[in-house]
């Protein structure tokens, strides 16, 4: 086998290889917001369910806290942004502090990899901006970790330090989710029996057997990602696996060639 075909050979595997993770890449989330929520709970059980990509807004009073849940599979950096439009500044006493905290499905807190998590904005500012982004929602954790894990994650937006005076003037609330896709480089051995989605391990499923029955369901949110939960199972690293197993192929096949080489010349008599 020539060294032409060898290499002929090995891109079309790479090609075959590469295929399946391009058909894999999450395309972009929509831009319409039809349906999105206009109001926001008051706490983690009233919690409003977004969906990534979607602007959630909601209207409330400086002093409430607000809450929204969203859901994020294994292999998403979520970024949760929050734009907090401030009442009149005659009605203001000062400048007003506002924080966004994001928590998963077990309600720990999860800390920003980075972003604006915390922000004071001007007595004469109109609005204020808040960012964070999580770290990568891994598939699997050990037990005493604090790592993001694939559920849900619950979005509280409140101002804090207020004085009395500044209590109950109305505000206007907008959220917005998005992920990036990591891939491969955020992959770990293990994955979850289930997601960390409030009440899912008390979910009544139907069956055929028990079709005529009322299946109940305890479930405290019913936002899934588009693909399912785990839909990941495919990274670039089963694309990286299969390019180090081919290029180390190409060496062996390689080095068999130049010493078989010259193992021939030296067999051969000066005159022949």
């Amino acid at each position: 086998m020539s060294i032409t075909r060898v290499l002929s050979a090995a891109l079309l595997a790479l090609g075959l290889a590469a295929a399946p993770a391009a058909a894999d890449s999450p395309s972009a989330s929509p831009s319409g917001d039809d349906g999105a929520p206009t109001e926001a709970g008051t706490s983690f059980r009233t919690a409003t369910e977004i969906e990534q990509g979607q602007q959630a807004t909601a209207s409330g009073s400086t002093g409430d806290y607000l809450y929204w849940s969203f859901p994020a599979d294994a292999g998403q950096r979520p970024t949760v942004k929050a734009t907090v439009k401030l009442p009149e500044a005659s009605t203001r006493g000062g400048a007003e502090t506002w924080q966004v905290d994001v928590y998963d499905g077990l309600r720990r807190r999860q800390a920003c990899q980075y972003g604006t998590q915390t922000r004071t904005a001007a007595q004469d500012a109109a609005s204020v901006d808040l960012s964070c982004t999580l770290r990568t929602v891994r598939g699997w954790s050990e037990p005493w970790a604090n790592d993001p894990l694939p559920g849900t994650y619950y979005i509280r937006l409140t101002a804090t330090g207020l004085g009395a005076s500044e209590l109950g003037l109305p505000v206007n609330a907008e959220v917005q989710v998005d992920s990036k896709d990591i891939g491969g480089a955020a992959a770990v051995d293990g994955s979850l029996a289930k997601p960390l989605v409030p009440g899912i391990a008390t979910t009544a499923e139907t069956s055929d057997s028990d079709a005529g029955s009322d299946a109940t369901t305890a479930t405290l949110s019913s936002i899934d990602p588009d693909d399912g939960w785990a839909s990941g199972w495919w990274s670039d690293r089963w694309v990286w696996t299969a390019i180090g197993g081919v290029l180390a192929a190409l060496a062996g096949i390689g080095g068999y060639a130049l010493t078989r080489g010259s193992g021939r010349a030296s067999r051969v008599s000066p005159g022949a």
